[in-house]
């Protein structure tokens, strides 16, 4: 089902600028950039004001950890309430990776982790 997104008012961080802009999406796609885009020709069916908040057009999670050991304690979020967080058309593909304590095989590390579910 096509789907358009209009941004509005957010400040909006790429590789080159920072300013307040808005941004029009359609079925998943950046389509235009720019301050006060005109509602004539921008019409969304889903609108968010983003005042006061950070949009960064295209930009890419790469690395997030998700129901992990780390330094004796556990990361903060789990697969749920870390999906739960992310923006609308986001590019973040989560991928469930067992963690290997030293001197133990893989499959060991990915029973452990299957059972806490």
């Amino acid at each position: 089902m096509p789907m358009s997104l209009l941004i509005r008012n957010g400040r909006v961080i790429t590789a080159s600028d920072d300013y307040v802009a808005d941004v029009y999406c359609e079925n998943g796609t950046i389509i235009a950039i720019g301050r006060d885009l005109p509602s004539h020709r921008f019409q969304a069916e889903r609108e968010i004001d983003a005042s006061g908040q950070y949009v960064m057009p295209g930009g890419i999670d790469v690395h997030t950890h998700l129901d992990m050991p780390f330094g004796g304690t556990m990361s903060s979020d789990d697969f749920e309430t870390g999906r739960s967080v992310e923006p609308p058309a986001s590019s973040t593909s989560p991928s469930s990776t067992a963690a290997r304590r030293c001197a133990t095989r893989w499959t060991g590390g990915w029973r452990r982790h299957r059972a806490r579910r």
